[in-house]
């Protein structure tokens, strides 16, 4: 089952894994370096079926850190042209780019210098946003409240990258509403005090979500694949829960997005979030049954013989793994000669695995 096609809006993936979109803090001018040649090679033949490409800022101050990939002008946009061009020349598989805003998780250290650590003057930091002024964490300084005319120009900017990122050659786009960036600040009651349209219920609490879902609908290509990185629950007491989730992922059904990718937690640094094979699949499987959209799930999924049964037994419709594939960068492939799956493998390699 893990090895049977599925169809994703116009486009078919050969398989049910996909690389996870991973972080490298190693873009230059917002642009992909030499790094990401190399890095994205080497996932692009590593037997997954789609590549999401890591987490690209909508502007300057959508960065997590200074390091960050961004699409906001022509010049990003010729480099992750040349990006797209030289990854499908190694393998056409569909390529996705995963576009978001770091909103009061930006203006941050690389994680490797200093991990879950803001940026000081002397380091060029800049003025984070958010629903409401509340801090990230206690070490952490207090957001600005972002402005209804902010906002608009924040929806605005989703749309540019959206524009760019068809210009380039991408296949797919997935916006990122989860782990605590900019709209999930705004989807989760933890962060999101509002009082104005913008907060309080639910449905105001969506709002923003649902403005940068509709008008990323309209530019996106129809026969290209849109989806979301969502939240399933915030893992805290007042915060987003799975009933919360089934009706936003119902909402981007009816705009018209292709899968919800269901993560969850992120909205605080510590959260009541356990670790273990498959923790997020009880909820993914919950927003699956209610919303009748395709969906993925991520959060040690490598194991593909646990994947296969959570697809067979429709829970979900396939999954992503980020860092086994770099830990293990062959394990599709040992699976499928398990499963005598041969097509997946390249006749080149039939011998080593």
């Amino acid at each position: 089952m893990i090895f049977k096609k599925i169809k994703i809006g116009k486009l078919s993936l050969n398989n049910r894994v996909v690389v996870s979109p991973m972080c490298q803090y190693s873009a230059k001018n917002g642009s992909p370096t030499k790094w990401h040649y190399s890095h994205l090679l080497k996932l692009i033949n590593s037997g997954a079926s789609m590549l999401t490409i890591e987490s690209t800022a909508v502007n300057k101050k959508g960065k997590i850190t200074h390091n960050d990939l961004c699409l906001s002008n022509t010049k990003q946009k010729i480099n992750f042209k040349k990006l797209i061009k030289f990854l499908k020349l190694h393998n056409n598989i569909p390529l996705t780019l995963q576009i978001s805003h770091a909103g009061r998780k930006g203006s941050s250290q690389i994680p490797w210098i200093k991990s879950n650590t803001p940026l000081t003057k002397k380091q060029n930091n800049w003025q984070t946003v958010s629903a409401s002024p509340i801090k990230k964490d206690k070490n952490w300084p207090i957001p600005k409240s972002l402005t209804k005319i902010e906002i608009k120009k924040i929806i605005k900017d989703f749309a540019k990258t959206t524009k760019l990122a068809m210009l380039a050659g991408l296949d797919g786009l997935e916006i990122h509403m989860a782990h605590g960036y900019l709209i999930h600040q705004f989807l989760s009651p933890i962060s999101n005090k509002r009082t104005d349209e913008y907060g309080g219920s639910l449905e105001k609490r969506c709002r923003f979500a649902i403005e940068i879902a509709k008008i990323v609908r309209k530019v996106w290509p129809k026969n290209k694949i849109l989806g979301a990185r969502i939240t399933g629950t915030d893992h805290l007491k007042n915060g987003i829960t799975v009933k919360d989730s089934i009706y936003l992922v119902n909402k981007l059904k009816s705009i018209g997005f292709n899968y919800v990718c269901v993560s969850s937690g992120g909205i605080l640094t510590k959260t009541k979030l356990r670790f273990y094979k498959g923790f997020r699949l009880k909820f993914a499987s919950q927003i699956k049954k209610n919303s009748k959209i395709l969906v993925r799930t991520s959060g040690q999924m490598d194991d593909l013989s646990f994947a296969e049964t959570a697809i067979k037994k429709k829970e979900v419709d396939f999954v992503a793994v980020g860092r086994n594939f770099i830990k293990e960068p062959s394990f599709i492939f040992k699976y499928s000669k398990f499963k005598k799956e041969k097509k997946i493998l390249n006749n080149q390699y039939l011998r080593c695995i």
